[in-house]
């Protein structure tokens, strides 16, 4: 009987050291994973900033601005889970770079979405798959790879016919055509502007996305003294108005999106290039009613 209990005592010994390397080894993994997933994120966190001027756009206010951050070949996306849409795209223009740009790709669904954006999500909806980080500017200054990240779904909005091939179309030519040559370099915010009653604009819907009721484009020229440009758009335009006839403060944009942009001003700058509409020395007078190429 001693014999047989003391079998039983060397084995649970035994099995009790087992358990507790197994543990300490389970910790140190831990640990591992902890300090590796938080420098990825440090690390992530400093390309963003790279491909943001002053940090990417932030939630404010609301929790309908809650998104994650999706890192593209040139450009940025916020992604909301919720309006099953990106919120913002973030990218940097240039003089062209690429000027031989490739044929339009296809369109890709993103294994990113936690819901299933199909390339033919927008059939027969009477919506175009607008491009929020758009084709020809991305590939012209990015090159050929981020011009196929930009046909990622998650890149894709539901916006009208009129908007999308007239009046935003103009406003996308107008930055690559005269404002980056004026300035050189310009950072570009583009979003949708949804419904703030979830339940009013949850029920509106392309697929799974939910259809915004506007869009917002903000121009910033980076610098010690930077300047700032916003547009907001709603969804139904003829597409011939005035591209002055849209202008708004990023104050008033934060305010429509419950989004918080560059976050990294300090107060003072934030105050002088968010609260108002300030459109000297862009030359908009020039261009805001200058036709489309396609119109």
């Amino acid at each position: 009987m001693s014999r047989g209990k003391s079998g039983k005592r060397a084995r649970g010994n035994v099995g009790g050291r087992l358990l507790g390397r197994l543990r300490r080894r389970g910790a140190v993994a831990l640990v591992f994973v902890v300090v590796g997933a938080g420098l990825w994120s440090y690390g992530e966190r400093g390309i963003y900033d790279r491909m943001s001027w002053q940090g990417v756009p932030e939630r404010g206010g609301s929790w309908l601005a809650l998104h994650r951050v999706m890192r593209n070949e040139g450009y940025l996306v916020g992604w909301s889970d919720v309006r099953v849409s990106p919120l913002w795209a973030s990218y940097e223009l240039m003089p062209v770079r690429y000027p031989d740009i490739a044929s339009r790709p296809s369109f890709k669904q993103d294994w990113r979405t936690l819901w299933p954006v199909a390339t033919s999500s927008y059939r027969h909806s009477g919506y175009d798959r607008r491009h929020l980080a758009p084709n020809y500017a991305i590939a012209a200054v990015h090159g050929s790879a981020a011009q196929q990240d930009t046909f990622l779904m998650s890149n894709m909005v539901p916006q009208k016919p009129n908007l999308n091939r007239q009046l935003w179309q103009r406003l996308e030519e107008v930055v690559m055509d005269h404002f980056v040559p004026r300035f050189g370099r310009l950072q570009v915010i583009a979003g949708p502007i949804y419904e703030k009653d979830i339940i009013v604009g949850g029920l509106n819907r392309v697929g799974w996305s939910e259809v915004p009721i506007g869009f917002f484009k903000i121009l910033i020229v980076p610098g010690e003294v930077p300047r700032a440009l916003a547009f907001a758009m709603p969804q139904d335009v003829a597409g011939n108005e005035s591209l002055s006839d849209y202008l708004v403060s990023i104050d008033d944009v934060e305010s429509l999106t419950g989004l918080n942009f560059m976050p990294q001003l300090d107060a003072a700058s934030e105050s002088a290039l968010e609260a108002g509409i300030h459109t000297a020395g862009w030359g908009l007078e020039e261009v805001a009613d200058r036709p489309g190429r396609f119109d």
